[in-house]
């Protein structure tokens, strides 16, 4: 798909809003930020694939860089993909749910995603990405994002595994989702009982990845 002057004009400055977006400290929903923020948005109008994570965690937030992490190396290695090719803009983009570190709970877990963002941000965002072919959906937060913006209700209280297990239904959208547990090495024991992912729905991932950035 052509990509219009108008387009990446207002794709930049979509890009450029969201870098100085302050809204969870300005104007929060609930507590504000506790932190400075730093929103991670890495998008193109030449990248035909796009990881929609849920939020980025300390060491992103330090870093600026999306999935640089343990659970980015996880998610690599699905993709079938080296850290060049990950972090090529114009090959793979990153959206998370939430653009910026929401902080920690009481027991020292990440915090859900700001629930500013996708109502500010997202439609108009991925509405600037018309290339886009196939988007990895990590995480529910995402996958229910993605699927009710192109008409797909999710069951209340479905579980991941439920939703991800129903990968080959969401084929057939435009774009494409492909709903993955997050990659963090917590779900080592989800990964154990669910052996058709690996058997049956990595491959599917490698190929897809494969046909669009390699």
């Amino acid at each position: 798909m052509s990509f219009s002057t108008a387009n990446k004009s207002a794709l930049a400055t979509l890009v450029s809003g969201v870098g100085a977006c302050r809204i969870c400290v300005e104007r929060p929903q609930g507590a504000p930020l506790p932190h400075e923020p730093r929103p991670v948005l890495r998008v193109s109008p030449r990248a035909r694939l796009l990881i929609a994570g849920q939020a980025p965690g300390m060491r992103v937030h330090r870093s600026g860089l999306p999935f640089d992490d343990p659970s980015g190396d996880r998610l690599r290695d699905w993709m079938g993909v080296d850290r060049e090719t990950f972090y090529d803009v114009s090959r793979v983009g990153v959206a998370a749910m939430s653009f910026c570190f929401p902080g920690y709970d009481a027991h020292g877990g990440d915090l859900p995603p700001r629930r500013e963002c996708a109502p500010l941000w997202h439609d108009a965002l991925f509405a600037a990405l018309p290339q886009v072919e196939t988007i990895l959906a990590v995480g529910k937060y995402a996958q229910a994002y993605h699927l009710r913006r192109l008409g797909v209700a999710l069951r209340a209280g479905a579980s991941v595994a439920e939703t991800v297990g129903r990968w080959r239904e969401f084929s057939a959208l435009s774009p494409k989702v492909v709903p993955l547990p997050h990659p963090s090495w917590r779900n080592t024991g989800w990964l154990k009982r669910h052996p058709w992912f690996a058997e049956e729905l990595l491959p599917a991932v490698r190929a897809e990845v494969a046909r669009l950035v390699l």
